[in-house]
């Protein structure tokens, strides 16, 4: 399937943490917060904790969050997969997925945010500028909000609701 002609997140198929195969049409219906995480960034200690009391709330009524680990940051993210989850998991009580390291910039990005860059394009281009920037995705696939690293996760809970459809 040529790249152009995936529409939807669901599309696409991505590593997990184990290396093993995950088609994220597996998340259809669902509403997806999408992250790039780092382990050593300024913000893991603010994003990490209010990204899994968002998960926590929203976790039973169609919400996920996807994060996909990156070391293109000045190099925060320098762990194995099985270091990043044990840390994600451990320090910070992340029920939500965490996938295999991936690329987000350059000629080695990933299929999945060569997508989600082409779908939302940044301030200053479609560049990631960083780490914990966070992709907002409707439950038919399509991505419908880009957020800064500097966004906090707990300050765009009122648009996950808004796509939950919850008061």
């Amino acid at each position: 399937m040529a790249s152009d002609s995936k529409k939807t997140v669901y599309d696409f198929t991505v590593k997990d943490v184990k290396g093993q195969d995950v088609e994220l049409s597996k998340y259809k219906g669902k509403v997806l917060l999408i992250v790039n995480v780092a382990s050593q960034c300024g913000f893991t200690n603010s994003n990490y904790p209010e990204l899994t009391t968002l998960y926590q709330k929203y976790k039973d009524q169609g919400f996920e969050i996807l994060a996909f680990p990156c070391n293109q940051f000045g190099g925060q993210e320098p762990g194995s997969n099985e270091e990043i989850q044990e840390f994600a998991c451990t320090r910070f009580k992340a029920e939500y997925p965490v996938f295999s390291k991936v690329n987000v910039n350059g000629k080695e990005a990933d299929p999945l945010y060569k997508f989600l860059k082409s779908s939302k394009g940044g301030f200053l281009g479609d560049s990631i500028k960083w780490n914990f920037t966070k992709f907002l995705v409707d439950r038919e696939g399509k991505v419908v909000d880009r957020y800064a690293p500097t966004t906090s996760p707990l300050s765009i809970e009122k648009d996950i609701k808004k796509l939950l459809n919850v008061a």
